[in-house]
């Protein structure tokens, strides 16, 4: 291996002669710093540019944050969601907004003070649960909600009742025709919510802190696990007495208690990881028989209301993954997305179809390459609508239901006529959260790189004469003048032949013509199967970096994800190899396509495998891309040790094709670990990791600053010690983007891109 490496830095570069050149340094080198040091607090010797038509990162994390629409069942109106962050006073100030949908009132703002949840009830009752003060449980309200003559909310919130103190419920589904509450909470082995209280005050004065472990998960995405799990729950919740007044039971019923099944799945899992009717629940969980670490099994299993029969699993139990469970209008029928390979998160997503009447289970998208995600059934319960990633963007589909076939079948034979191919209905950017309504309307949300998440209703499911039209307009206002760039899909030809997508977004004041005006940052999505995608980001904003001058280059290499599973699955123990041929050809195609880059002044950034990239990239000058800095956001420093730290080692151990001391994974990490060329590190590059983040401790980041210290190599390290994988504060976001900015400003700004 050390020969081949030494031969291979023999190659000349695909850019030209300009390569990261290795210092030539003392392996002992010393520092004549002395031992002592103060940290770095307050940098103020870097500005971001601003101005009126500026959109600046600080902007961006006080810009609302408008989250999915929900509609009443008689489609008339939808609850927001929308928090707004103020640095003024240090407050993310929540709200929820009530949109009409087929009327001409103005949406109305209810603000949330206390935050909580929010759910429809019936019509024209809103549901809020919000934590009880002194110590008390949650407490359910009623908010009334008038449509005519004017939209409005009379009268004051009615307590509807409390949950057990210690409880804190979450992700609630209300089945009206059964008058049941479903939401989950944390419990102990005994699923009695009325215990947790004590429960917790016991543990909490153990006399220790020691937390002791004979299984994994130990700790999970930025969590130590705890004596409870996440179980569902059922109350009675209905309208009684004369007045007709909402009131909430304590008849706390946990249907899946005498299992082992937690639900939602952790870290992510959430109201789309079960659904409910009016007389049962269907859910998604973990297989309870196999270590969660090296397994993503999860099996569909089918309960009803009261937990009065033993839970039902609907799946094969030969599956890997599933996701999104629906239950039909009707009751009669389960929908949800299932991977086949146990092990592998990023397996392509089937939906598979259970009719409960006729016990017969079938894949319907067995042929079509691409991994649909959140599902809805019609509200015929004919079709069913979802979204899936397509070329990079999230679509919006339609599929027809065909007769359930007279046996179960993973390749079912479908009668003549049948159309197999899902049909689009939108054809860019990044939809969520799909509603069907009645009279064949579509609820759903919509953001792109340009414009965070807005409401959309489309008619005319169904039919060729198909409508979408813009609810709200959340954002419009604060981003008028800021011209943000919509992004340029280019493509062109990478590994093995295929071909490659990326995103072009020009920067602020750009002015085409002016031969290397703009310096260029090339920035790499983690995953590593993930996508850069036509949507919004509050982390990793692509036009905030166009804002800031900067030429931005986004590409989507082999193993990212909407381009077909063949293209997905080509990253899997070959992290090192065909995605870094994309990325050099890539960024050779968008130098000789815009002349007005300033190649002598590119940086490169990445997080996750993005971060990995950054580093595979500064042990690998033969590349020729010529960064003058780069930024490393929590990624793989060394490929071995991740293999055994990292929190979920199912992703390891298929990446690497086995577990970390297992023949062929051994040679893939000498082959592929950036901690194995750090001799030939030279470029100048920032850390940042934060140290609750547990899918790639931060050891990794600190292990690459030690490297780049000891080598002389001009390097900075910013560790966050409250945030995990992502920084979500707000506060230190801000701080995130000051220091990405001031890094690479140090390194290629200074020259105006105004000359003419």
């Amino acid at each position: 291996m050390r020969w081949l490496f030494v031969s291979a830095q023999l190659v000349l570069p695909l850019l030209g002669a300009a390569t990261q050149v290795p210092l030539a340094l003392d392996q002992n080198h010393s520092s004549s710093k002395p031992a002592t040091m103060s940290i770095d607090w307050k940098s103020d010797d870097f500005a971001f540019k601003s101005g009126e038509d500026v959109f600046t990162p600080q902007d961006l994390i006080e810009l609302p944050r408008p989250g999915a629409g929900v509609a009443n069942p008689a489609g008339d109106l939808a609850i927001v969601p929308v928090s707004t962050y103020a640095f003024k006073d240090k407050k993310n100030n929540k709200s929820i907004w009530l949109v009409p949908l087929e009327s001409t009132e103005s949406p109305l703002e209810i603000p949330l003070a206390n935050g909580g949840d929010t759910f429809w009830l019936d019509d024209r009752t809103v549901g809020h649960v919000v934590a009880g003060s002194d110590g008390k449980g949650h407490e359910l309200y009623a908010i009334s909600v008038k449509l005519s003559p004017q939209l409005r909310t009379p009268g004051r919130p009615a307590l509807v009742g409390t949950f057990p103190a210690g409880a804190a419920p979450a992700n609630f589904k209300y089945a009206r025709g059964a008058a049941r509450l479903v939401f989950s909470a944390y419990a102990y082995p005994d699923g009695d919510l009325s215990t947790v209280k004590a429960q917790n005050e016991a543990y909490e004065n153990r006399g220790n802190s020691a937390l002791v472990y004979d299984e994994t998960y130990e700790r999970h995405w930025d969590t130590w696990t705890g004596p409870k799990r996440s179980l569902l729950f059922s109350v009675r919740l209905a309208k009684e007495g004369v007045n007709g007044a909402w009131t909430l039971g304590d008849d706390f019923v946990a249907p899946s208690k005498s299992t082992k099944h937690d639900v939602p799945v952790e870290p992510f899992g959430g109201t789309d990881d079960f659904d409910v009717s009016d007389s049962h629940i269907v859910y998604t969980t973990k297989d309870p028989e196999l270590p969660p670490a090296w397994h993503t099994k999860q099996d569909i299993f089918i309960v009803d209301l009261l937990g009065k029969e033993k839970p039902r699993a609907l799946t094969s139990g030969k599956q890997g993954a599933t996701h999104s469970p629906v239950l039909s209008n009707d009751g009669k029928k389960v929908a949800w997305t299932e991977l086949d390979k146990d092990g592998y998160e990023s397996d392509r997503a089937k939906i598979v179809i259970y009719d409960l009447a006729k016990d017969v289970r079938y894949t319907l998208t067995q042929g079509w390459d691409r991994s649909p995600d959140a599902l809805a059934f019609a509200s015929d319960d004919a079709a069913l609508v979802f979204t899936a990633g397509d070329h990079a963007h999230v679509k919006l589909w339609t599929l027809a239901l065909p007769p359930t076939p007279g046996a179960s079948a993973t390749h079912p034979v479908f009668p003549a006529g049948y159309d197999a191919a899902p049909t689009p209905l939108t054809d860019a950017h990044a939809v969520s959260a799909p509603q069907p309504l009645p009279r064949g309307r579509v609820l759903f949300a919509q953001s792109s790189l340009a414009a965070p998440n807005d409401v959309f209703l489309l008619r005319g499911l169904g039919s060729a004469q198909r409508e979408v039209k813009q609810i709200t307009n959340f954002t419009a206002t604060r981003l008028r003048g800021k011209e943000l760039a919509d992004g340029e899909s280019f493509w062109f030809e990478g590994a093995q032949g295929r071909q490659v997508q990326g995103w072009a977004l020009k920067p602020h004041g750009w002015k085409a013509g002016v031969k290397k005006a703009f310096p260029v940052v090339l920035i790499i999505h983690g995953g590593p199967q993930g996508v850069w995608e036509d949507g919004w980001s509050t982390r990793w904003n692509h036009n905030v970096f166009a804002q800031q001058g900067y030429f931005v280059v986004a590409i989507n290499p082999t193993g990212s994800t909407t381009f077909g599973q063949e293209f997905t699955d080509a990253i899997a123990e070959d992290w090192g190899g065909k995605p870094f041929v994309d990325l050099r050809k890539g960024w050779k195609h968008v130098l000789d396509t815009y002349p007005e880059i300033d190649a002598d002044r590119a940086v490169a950034a990445g997080p996750s495998w993005g971060g990995y990239a950054i580093n595979w990239i500064q042990g690998h000058p033969e590349y020729g891309f010529d960064f003058k800095a780069l930024v490393c956001h929590d990624g793989v420093f060394d490929s071995s040790h991740n293999g055994f730290s990292t929190d979920e080692l199912f992703f390891f151990n298929h990446d690497f094709g086995g577990r970390p001391w297992d023949p062929k994974s051994k040679e893939l990490t000498e082959k592929f670990s950036p901690s194995n060329f750090v001799a030939n590190w030279s470029t100048p590059q920032l850390i940042i990791h934060g140290s609750r983040d547990y899918r790639l401790p931060d050891t990794e980041g600190i292990g690459a600053f030690h490297a780049l210290q000891q080598h002389g190599i001009p390097s900075r390290l910013v560790i966050f010690p409250d945030e995990n994988h992502w920084v979500l504060n707000h506060g230190n976001s801000l701080k995130w983007h000051y220091e990405i900015f001031r890094w690479f400003d140090k390194f290629v700004g200074g020259k105006s891109t105004d000359a003419a």
